[in-house]
């Protein structure tokens, strides 16, 4: 004869395995598509390997493309600076293949830049799909993902254009190409002040929260396409702070790579924000001073 209540608490008492990565950790509990501890822990180290196979591989490529361009050297400009050859149409080459190129490039570095940061979003976005009732809650993540990659490349398009047109301006007037070392001091300050804003860390926050309804692949595109606007927002002083220190600069990648996941992820997020302003406004006070004693 077996004891039912016995039976009851062996049952109640055997511990049920979580997935326990500190970064996807807390979206696990209550999603329908997992019905088991071991099927948590599988899904999650699934999603979690091929966010790092991405970041690996966009890393090296990144990498790869920057020390390849590096050797093409730069355009040399009056005033003692120079712009990398990324901006132009190399050996007679049209925009378009130019443009193309620097997409390509800008793809991967935002994926290396950001994929950080954005596994533990992407992971939340997965378990409420799932709540919702998505069959296939892993491709809702990479729809969003796609969605939030496009927003970067559509600013990566409009970069290029703006890059490419201050390199020919720059190259047809010498008195504006003079006053640029200048002006990128002020720019730098203003993105440092910009860093340190309210409207900075509103858009910080946002960038961490899943909003939307909706478990189809319109709703997955949708939430994807508002990460990123949140997201281009919130870097925007981060992203100016590259193109003024050298978009194909490796360390200057790494160093923003560092700011924008310390200031995401770590608990003090909006502190690590206004640290990074307040050593953009000593960078730039800097950038000025020393364009001012060149004129």
């Amino acid at each position: 004869m077996i004891d039912s209540k016995s039976s009851e608490r062996d049952h109640s008492e055997k511990p049920v395995p979580t997935f326990s990565h500190p970064a996807l950790a807390q979206s696990d509990r209550g999603a329908p598509d997992i019905p088991s501890g071991g099927s948590v822990i599988d899904a999650g180290r699934s999603f979690l390997a091929i966010c790092i196979l991405l970041f690996i591989a966009s890393t090296i490529a990144t990498g790869t493309i920057c020390l390849t361009m590096a050797q093409m050297g730069e355009v040399p400009m009056a005033g003692g600076w120079s712009m990398s050859t990324a901006w132009t149409s190399l050996c007679g080459g049209s925009w378009f293949a130019a443009a193309a190129a620097f997409l390509g490039m800008w793809a991967l570095m935002t994926m290396a830049m950001m994929l950080p940061s954005l596994t533990p979003v992407l992971w939340r976005l997965r378990a409420s799909a799932a709540r919702a009732g998505a069959t296939r809650p892993d491709l809702f993540a990479a729809l969003t993902g796609c969605a939030y990659l496009l927003v970067w490349s559509a600013l990566g398009l409009a970069i290029f254009a703006g890059g490419a047109l201050l390199l020919e301006a720059a190259l047809r007037w010498p008195l504006l190409a003079r006053a640029v070392p200048l002006a990128a001091g002020v720019v730098v300050i203003a993105a440092g002040l910009f860093q340190m804003s309210q409207w900075k860390l509103a858009m910080l926050a946002h960038c961490s929260r899943v909003a939307g309804q909706g478990a189809g692949a319109a709703a997955a595109i949708r939430r994807g396409l508002r990460l990123g606007l949140s997201c281009c927002a919130s870097c925007a002083g981060l992203t100016t702070l590259l193109l003024v220190g050298g978009v194909m600069d490796l360390r200057a990648m790494a160093i923003l790579a560092l700011a924008i996941t310390a200031e995401r992820l770590a608990p003090a997020g909006g502190r690590v924000a206004r640290a990074t302003g307040g050593l953009m406004l000593g960078a730039g006070a800097v950038q000025l001073a020393r364009a001012l004693w060149l004129l």
